[in-house]
């Protein structure tokens, strides 16, 4: 088979990887890619929707794998579809679960999926008017996709204004801060959820849990994620598969109902709460950075899995996970989330020999024959143990080989957790 795989950040070097181990798979293809994928696939300068399709229309894959939200909202795979093209991932219209939040709000309001009290915006004197009269710490977020970074926990009346008068007035995340959501702060153990969906039928993924913040002790403002363990201890079955029949199977019910059939990588942001879970917010794609370690446990070939979703057989499809826990600690550049220097050299990458440890490029290219960085998010150095301390204890270790002018990375990946 030949696959192209859609993205440029570690989720996507990662599904690379997973793929290129399939027996049924002979090339793959990424666009655009990194430094890493370009050492196990074949890189593309292909950077819009527009120019992907051109591609495929000259070029025969048996099957697209979406990884970044923004390609699903802009329709790629109903596109794709049209070609008659084997795609994994969400239409446009069911990706709205995602791209819009406040979308994703009404429709968990009239499916009775559990979330947290909120209110939307779209005039900033009537949200500002609005946080007035709530209790803090409130919660507020951009409607549409801002790379992770549009939700902003507020602990009072100052923080709030600035924060409405930036995402509404300072557009600091462009036409995604149009509408708001302003919502109640929701007390409890964060996780994430995934579940493979083929529009009726889904299956689990373990329980994983990312760290959004850049600091530690989650403190500083969001990111694309920091870093993730999986499996997360203390987190049950019985959680699990509350979480599957009060907001998976209903979701995918309604968006059923409404003609918009979810295929894909169905995952929620969850707050397992004392009144049960709820949903912080919906994505519509593989997460990044926990499909990081979701990969490294994972034991059926990938490749039969996002078949099985796309023509509907997920009932027929059996999904193992190794009993090894994993983890991934992303190293960031310097000044991320805000600004930061590209192009520096990264050293040490060359010193990993172990089976155990395997390092997935997210921000990173070729220049000069180095791997030099391109972006906030630079590595996610992954690892699996028999345990979650073993494998995080891995992971740290392998840290210490690797160089570049101003990392950054979280040093309590995993520790509120396991305390």
């Amino acid at each position: 088979m030949r696959i192209l795989v859609i993205g440029s950040g570690g989720r996507e070097h990662v599904l690379t990887w997973k793929l290129s181990k399939s027996p049924k798979v002979t090339n793959i293809f990424v666009a655009p890619g990194n430094a890493g994928t370009s050492f196990i696939a074949t890189n593309l300068s292909l950077f819009s929707t527009q120019e992907i399709i051109n591609w495929v229309k000259e070029n025969s894959v048996d099957l697209v794998v979406v990884g970044p939200d923004n390609y699903l909202a802009e329709g790629i795979v109903d596109m794709l579809q049209e070609l008659n093209v084997p795609v994994f991932g969400p239409t446009k219209a069911a990706a709205e679960i995602e791209w819009s939040k406040a979308f994703a709000k009404k429709f968990m309001k009239k499916e009775g999926v559990p979330t947290a009290r909120y209110e939307l915006f779209t005039d900033l004197d009537k949200a500002r008017e609005y946080v007035r009269t709530e209790p803090f710490p409130i919660v507020i977020k951009a409607s549409g996709l801002a790379l992770g970074k549009g939700v902003i926990i507020t602990n009072n009346l100052k923080e709030a204004e600035l924060c409405l008068d930036e995402i509404m007035r300072d557009k600091i995340f462009g036409e995604a801060g149009n509408e708001v959501i302003i919502e109640e702060y929701l007390n409890g153990i964060e996780i994430s959820a995934h579940a493979f969906c083929d529009g009726d039928k889904t299956i689990m993924f373990p329980s994983s849990q990312d760290h959004k913040r850049i600091f530690e002790n989650d403190e500083g403002p969001n990111t694309g994620g920091m870093g993730t363990i999986a499996l997360v201890p203390g987190i049950t079955n019985e959680q699990l598969e509350e979480i599957k029949e009060k907001i998976i199977l209903p979701t995918l019910q309604g968006l059923k109902k409404l003609g918009r059939p979810f295929k894909g990588v169905l995952f929620p942001g969850i707050m397992l709460t004392e009144n049960g879970p709820k949903v912080i917010e919906f994505n519509a794609r593989f997460g990044d950075p926990e499909t990081q370690s979701y990969m490294r446990i994972l034991e059926t070939d990938l490749v039969d899995i996002l078949f099985a979703c796309i023509e509907g057989t997920l009932d027929k499809q059996k999904v193992n996970w190794s009993d090894k826990s994993a983890c991934c600690i992303v190293l960031a550049s310097g000044g991320y989330p805000g600004i930061y220097e590209k192009g520096e050299k990264i050293t040490g990458l060359e010193n990993m020999n172990s089976e155990d440890v395997e390092i997935f490029h997210a921000g990173t290219k070729i220049e000069e024959a180095a791997t030099v960085t391109s972006g906030g998010r630079v590595l996610g150095i992954t690892a699996t143990s028999t345990s979650i301390q073993g494998a995080l204890a891995k992971a740290y270790k392998a840290i210490e080989s690797i160089e570049f002018e101003g990392v950054q990375f979280r040093k309590d990946i995993g520790q509120k957790s396991i305390k």
